[in-house]
């Protein structure tokens, strides 16, 4: 039950939100069934029983070995006291944020027909690996690298939320390694597993610029690329509406799944040092799970840097389609951020102004909608919608990618927010109704200053979304209105790998910069207003 006082003006605002919202995703939703009645009696060649086999497959290996890899993380950074331990546990958190598009280029890199363990090999032993950077295991492999991380991120947090109380009653015991994995360990973490499972797989299985770049030919195509293809090469909008419609209806059904499990709680604050530290083989073993995932995640990475930092950097900078391309992506990533900070803070503000369980669960739903309706099938939405008023889509796609881009990212933004509001109005409602603050200095006084970083954290996760998405925009994109990311697919589509090559570095170092920089600034910003 909450102790504010009755702030109508928050709940009004949220609820309004709420139903904007939903009727937004409503309105793209209709655009596309309308299209698909009309299509009705229409033919297409498209395959969906194979792509939605497709699609499931690699989603499900990717979320397995996803979780695999996580867990053997986390359970190897619970462990490790080292120099350097929390600047890993930052790279690992970045995941989330890095470019689909970057770390599949980094891969290429790495590993493929031109990469560097091809070239090794063929200086080494007169013959190369061949191509495996393409195909289903290219496609997981750059998955795992992002998922993986994004797992072991989330479970160290459930690891290091275990009480002390509880380690040192296993150190009195003398627990083995195993024993207090199964004992102690794997209890933390076994309730966050299924939510978990659930957005991994929804990640893998509306996985977009990654597919595109690896995928390698129509064998290895998700339901999200053939949309891509079905109207921007074949404009066969008949396949792409029944491929839209098949991946909502099992995107809802995934999310339905979820919805009774455990919330997933995040994992972007600080880590807690170890306090029991294994040592033997299980201190071997850690140490090897963490250098090959470093190496995993930090290998394309540096791949990246490496290809991009290059004098064909100076001829991507002298190019005015690049400025013109990076103006676009700072300015749609920044309005992007800070609609999604307005909607997020609204819809946290109005839920943890009420106890009633019903209207939490009305204002939170339509946050997460997007989860259901995935970039390229909410571009597709748009793209109908906009056709069917009658306006243009050239004077419409940049409203239509900030809009997109800000629900990508809202999901994100609500967890980040939502419960450390909702943690304020427990422990500090009465201090508020005794004082009789109104809303608004409430906010300014008590709540903005306690959520300097988490608001912080939350446009940098808003900013890096939009600067990396190349889903909303595919659709939408000419040579007139592009973003780094279609210019970036652009190049590689043309050829011009040293031009792709520097905008991955950019993008890289411009979501590292956002995402580090961006909680500090506002930590401090917040700290200097208490």
């Amino acid at each position: 039950m909450t102790t504010l006082p009755p702030r109508p003006l928050r709940i009004g605002v949220a609820t309004a939100l709420a139903a904007a919202i939903a009727l937004l995703i409503a309105m793209v939703l209709w655009a596309i069934l309308a299209a698909a009645s009309d299509a009705g009696a229409g033919h297409s060649r498209v395959d969906i029983a194979h792509l939605l086999r497709m699609t499931a497959i690699q989603a499900g290996l990717t979320t397995l070995l996803s979780l695999a890899v996580g867990m053997a993380l986390a359970w190897a950074l619970n462990r490790l006291r080292f120099w350097g331990r929390e600047l890993a546990v930052g790279l690992f958190a970045a995941a989330i944020v890095t470019p689909g598009m970057v770390v599949a280029f980094g891969l290429l890199s790495v590993w493929g027909r031109n990469g560097w363990i091809n070239r090794l090999s063929e200086s080494l032993f007169g013959a190369g690996i061949g191509n495996p950077a393409f195909g289903l295991g290219g496609i997981l492999l750059a998955h795992v690298v992002l998922d993986g991380a994004f797992a072991a991120r989330i479970l160290l947090a459930r690891l290091d939320a275990i009480p002390a109380a509880r380690l040192k009653t296993g150190q009195s015991l003398g627990l083995s390694p195993w024993q207090r994995f199964t004992l102690i360990d794997w209890p933390a973490m076994r309730g966050t597993m299924p939510g978990l499972a659930a957005i991994i797989f929804l990640l893998a299985f509306t996985s977009f610029p990654i597919v595109l770049l690896l995928g390698g030919g129509p064998a290895n195509q998700t339901l999200e690329v053939a949309i891509y293809a079905a109207v921007r090469q074949d404009f066969d909008l008949v396949g792409a509406v029944q491929l839209a419609a098949t991946q909502i209806a099992v995107c809802a059904l995934v999310i339905l799944f979820a919805s009774g499990l455990a919330p997933v709680p995040g994992g972007f604050g600080a880590s807690t040092p170890p306090l029991w530290r294994d040592h033997g083989p299980a201190r071997l073993l850690q140490w090897g799970v963490l250098i090959v995932a470093l190496i995993g995640f930090v290998l394309p990475l540096l791949a990246v840097l490496a290809d991009g930092l290059r004098p064909g950097l100076g001829a991507l900078l002298s190019q005015p389609a690049f400025w013109a391309a990076a103006t676009s992506s700072i300015v749609i990533g920044t309005l992007s951020a800070l609609l999604t900070l307005a909607l997020a803070l609204a819809l946290s503000l109005g839920r943890s102004a009420t106890a009633r369980p019903g209207l939490r669960a009305l204002l939170g739903a339509p946050a997460f909608a997007y989860l259901a309706v995935p970039a390229v099938v909410l571009s597709l939405g748009f793209f109908l919608l906009v056709r069917h008023l009658g306006l243009s889509t050239t004077a419409a796609a940049p409203v239509v990618v900030i809009i997109g881009n800000s629900l990508l990212a809202l999901p994100f933004a609500v967890a980040t927010l939502g419960p450390p509001l909702d943690a304020i109005a427990r422990s500090r409602g009465k201090l508020i109704r005794t004082l009789g603050l109104t809303g608004w200095r409430q906010f300014v006084l008590v709540e903005y200053p306690l959520l300097g970083r988490d608001i912080g954290v939350m446009l940098a996760l808003a900013f890096c979304f939009s600067l990396g998405d190349l889903g909303v925009i595919a659709l939408f994109g000419t040579q007139d209105f592009q973003t780094l990311p279609l210019m970036m697919f652009r190049a590689l589509g043309s050829y011009r790998s040293n031009d792709a090559a520097a905008i991955a570095a950019i993008l890289l170092l411009g979501t590292i910069a956002a995402f580090v920089g961006l909680p500090r600034l506002f930590e401090r910003i917040a700290h200097a207003a208490r």
